[in-house]
């Protein structure tokens, strides 16, 4: 719920700048001036770089005794107030095994973020450079030795914005599901709810969450990058977009952060990721068993309902693929991933969990109103939109409206089609004998649209 808030501050106040939005509010007191944070590689080329503040300082990495103070102003910066709502209706008619059901919700969600009054403290980076000019990293001291064998990049603090008055957070949540048929409802209404059964296929439920934020809550922060050579001697990257690392072996290991969704090709890559260990091959989904396509189907289809739970299941996803676990107890709208996860980590070569995190991370990039487009489509939706796709990118000239799969030749289909391009900048034109697309941008939003509609499409073959 914090990390939601901030980053809706974060896509208002600085969309294509260099604030990163702070996701819990544990890490609040390492973000001062000066800080070190560690900016750790991704694994598909559209994803951001991931931030981890530390416990040390440049001055604590510095060698020598003298104690670093750099100059920091203080100024006020915005009075910040929001509220997001969401307004969601779904139905799914699935078949899993002998089991059968019927599915059809419809609910709220409210997002009230009040931040009151924000303040801005920057560094003066020129009175760093200054103090700090004649003095070299340590290249002994642990987390240097850490980040030499993770190819990680270390930046400091340059500005920070925070709270000054005691502020809330509060989101309300209401939904109602009809079903027919058992197949673990309960598990989809996420945490802190009370049920009320109207009869024997009604249940309703409703969540309220506030939570309070103490004055001088860092909500947002932007950082420098540092390049260090191997004798300790360290460069602050000043000019924007420009890279750090760590010097070893006459290279710098450094974190590709300059993509962002700025420029990528207009078609998928058919393999390479940001650091060329991951095949981008979504195609070993439509391998799994009929029955966990569907339920990892259906949790997605809830899923996209939540950017946190989808941000969360990411994260969980990218550290299975790392070799390590995320413990989801405690995060009710998860646990119920666990088995359809185990199911996609049977095979010895780990293909279908790549292609899982593949087609969950491409999905957490897609923007609110995508996600909630797609909540609300159809298995026969997915599949003809994805035909559709696949028709318009192998062609380099207009189609034929005779190509146009079957389900879209009506109006309300083509114009949801329409509405989930037109979410991504992306515009779909067809007049009495042509059909074609046009961009309005040469982002990654096209790139991981196919590519979620794609996933979407394997795992929902034979669900209907």
């Amino acid at each position: 719920m914090f990390s939601k808030a901030t980053a809706n501050f974060v896509r208002q106040i600085d969309p294509e700048g260099s604030l990163i939005h702070v996701s819990r509010v544990n890490d609040s007191h390492k973000l001062a001036p000066m800080a070190l944070v560690i900016k750790r590689n991704r694994i598909w080329f559209w994803q951001r770089p991931k931030y981890q503040p530390t416990d040390f300082t440049l001055g604590d990495l510095l060698q020598g005794h003298e104690v670093l103070r750099p100059g920091v102003s203080e100024d006020d910066f915005v009075s910040y107030k929001e509220t997001l709502g969401d307004k969601l209706f779904g139905k799914l008619d699935t078949e899993a095994g002998s089991v059968s059901m019927t599915l059809e919700g419809r609910g709220s969600s409210k997002l009230q973020s009040c931040f009151g009054q924000l303040k801005k403290e920057e560094l003066d980076v020129k009175k760093l450079l200054q103090d700090s000019s004649n003095r070299k990293v340590d290249m002994r001291h642990v987390l240097v030795q850490q980040l030499e064998k993770r190819a990680e990049v270390l930046a400091v603090v340059k500005q920070r914005i925070f709270t000054t008055n005691l502020c809330s957070i509060t989101h309300t949540k209401k939904e109602q599901c009809t079903f027919q048929g058992v197949l673990g409802l309960v598990g989809m209404l996420g945490s802190s709810f009370q049920l009320c059964v109207k009869d024997s296929n009604n249940i309703e439920a409703d969540s309220d969450v506030s939570l309070e934020i103490p004055s001088g809550t860092v909500i947002a922060y932007s950082v420098l990058e540092l390049e260090i050579k191997k004798n300790g001697q360290y460069d602050i990257c000043l000019r924007p977009g420009t890279i750090g690392g760590i010097e070893a072996d006459n290279t710098v290991h450094t974190v590709d952060g300059n993509c962002n969704g700025k420029q990528v090709p207009e078609t998928v890559p058919s393999g390479a990721s940001q650091n060329g260990s991951h095949e981008m091959d979504i195609s070993s989904l439509g391998e799994l068993p009929q029955s966990t396509r569907a339920a990892l189907f259906q949790r997605l289809k809830e899923t996209l309902r939540d950017r946190g739970a989808l941000s969360y299941l990411q994260c969980a996803l990218e550290d299975l693929c790392n070799g390590e676990t995320r413990d989801m107890t405690g995060h009710e709208e998860l646990e119920s991933w666990s088995a359809v996860l185990d199911s996609c980590t049977e095979d010895s070569q780990g293909a279908r969990l790549n292609a899982t995190h593949l087609l969950v991370s491409a999905l957490e990039e897609l923007p609110d109103k995508t996600l909630s487009i797609l909540s609300e489509t159809s298995p026969d939706f997915l599949e003809a939109f994805d035909t559709l796709m696949c028709r318009l990118k192998d062609s380099s000239e207009p189609l034929s409206t005779q190509c146009l799969p079957l389900l879209l030749q009506d109006n309300q289909a083509f114009q949801q089609a329409e509405q989930l391009l037109s979410s991504t900048s992306v515009t779909l034109r067809r007049d009495a004998d042509r059909l074609w697309m046009e961009a309005g941008s040469q982002g990654v939003l096209p790139v991981v649209l196919r590519l979620s509609v794609q996933g979407l499409s394997l795992l929902c073959k034979g669900v209907k």
